[in-house]
């Protein structure tokens, strides 16, 4: 398995660098058949999405204990303080950074894609929240139940999805990245990184913060090392800049979450694909900057603060539903931020426009805070376990 990331690593690397660098060099000809290739692989890809989260969702709830229901719970929670923390975080920096900054917007215009030789696509068999919400209800059913035959049939599905994981999504995902940035070159988009280069980087720092203090919030409460989870992420990390989805990033993730020694194996396969699809803190982050940005740009002054506490816990539960998806959470909010701050189309596009640009980051920034809520599990479903446990032990010594 350490072999498989690490040949990983180097072949996702490996297809930024020949993206950047063979785009601008194309022939609209030539362009046109990436954009075929590109379009197949994510078809490949995000078909196998809802198999995945299926697969690996409900066996893990089917063979919990008694604390399914709590375990749920949880999660959902601390996926929306998290979102909401990070949000708030990122107006309290927007406020102070944002007046400071003198930013302006580029004007140059992209070049077009050309259009695609063929179009295959391929749909899923179900979409994102239908498999979310079906792995949730089958799991909770087959532990209710107790049904042992179709819980064992579960736990086999998930080892046929994990391996093909490893025999089609991985190979596949190199592939992918390198079409998405030879598009990007192509365009001339990565051009446009330089204008709101201060903007992306504050961002950026403020991943990694927010991110610290999630692990450090994770490492108290489960008196373990979160050293010894992040550092497993690199492979993620990296998968999670190439492809912009959290959703595309989850064969990778379980598999760095598998290889830390103080996360339990059970948790992971339930808590890693859940949080891939409802923990969007770094997007969350991104998205309410940036909306103060655009607005200080296109309006001439930042959103009043009633405003935008009510975007940020209406974004919240807009992250929550969203799919892991590139730019999943933008669109999707699109409607709160309209109606909560005023945007017009011209707002509306520059907010897309920009968040594209660092898309990337913010996914890796989702997908790497996962294993701090992972850990939080973890040492909940052992507190559980134990006090289960002590209860039984007692109930059996007061009636031999």
């Amino acid at each position: 398995m350490k072999k498989i990331l690490t040949s990983t690593i180097t072949l996702l690397l490996a297809a930024v660098v020949l993206g950047l660098a063979i785009g601008p060099l194309l022939p609209p000809t030539a362009m046109s058949i990436v954009l075929a290739v590109k379009h197949i692989a994510g078809q490949i890809i995000f078909f196998m999405v809802p198999l995945i989260i299926v697969a690996c969702v409900a066996p893990s709830i089917a063979t919990l204990q008694g604390n399914a229901s709590q375990l749920l719970l949880l999660t959902f929670a601390m996926a929306y303080a998290s979102s909401i923390g990070a949000a708030i975080f990122a107006l309290a920096l927007g406020y102070n950074v944002i007046p400071l900054l003198h930013i302006r917007p580029a004007t140059e215009a992209l070049r077009a894609l050309p259009a695609m030789p063929f179009q295959l696509d391929i749909p899923p068999l179900m979409s994102v929240m239908s498999a979310l919400l079906g792995a949730i209800l089958l799991g909770l059913g087959c532990l209710w139940k107790r049904a042992r035959l179709l819980r064992d049939l579960l736990l086999e599905v998930r080892e046929v999805v994990l391996t093909l994981i490893g025999r089609i999504l991985l190979p596949l995902l190199p592939i992918y990245v390198a079409a998405n940035f030879c598009a990007l070159a192509y365009e001339g988009n990565t051009g446009r990184l330089a204008v709101f280069l201060p903007v992306i980087l504050i961002v950026i720092a403020a991943h990694w913060l927010w991110l610290l203090l999630l692990y450090t919030l994770a490492s108290a409460y489960s008196r373990q090392n979160g050293w010894q989870v992040i550092r497993r992420y690199g492979p993620a990390y990296l998968t999670a800049l190439g492809t912009m989805s959290s959703a595309a990033t989850l064969g990778v993730a379980l598999q760095c979450a598998g290889r830390s020694r103080v996360l339990r194996p059970g948790v992971t396969q339930f808590a890693i694909p859940l949080l891939a699809n409802i923990h969007l803190c770094g997007s969350v982050l991104t998205e309410t900057f940036f909306v103060m940005v655009v607005s200080r740009l296109l309006y001439g002054s930042l959103p009043p603060v009633g405003s935008m506490l009510l975007f940020i816990f209406l974004l919240g539960i807009f992250a929550v539903g969203a799919p892991g998806v590139p730019g999943g959470v933008v669109l999707s909010s699109l409607g709160i931020v309209v109606s909560t701050l005023g945007f017009d189309d011209a707002g509306t596009a520059m907010l897309i426009a920009i968040f594209a640009l660092q898309d990337s980051f913010g996914t890796a920034c989702n997908v790497t805070g996962d294993g701090a809520l992972t850990l939080i599990l973890t040492r909940f479903t052992e507190r559980h376990s134990s006090t289960a446990t002590a209860t039984h032990d007692d109930n059996l010594a007061s009636n031999p």
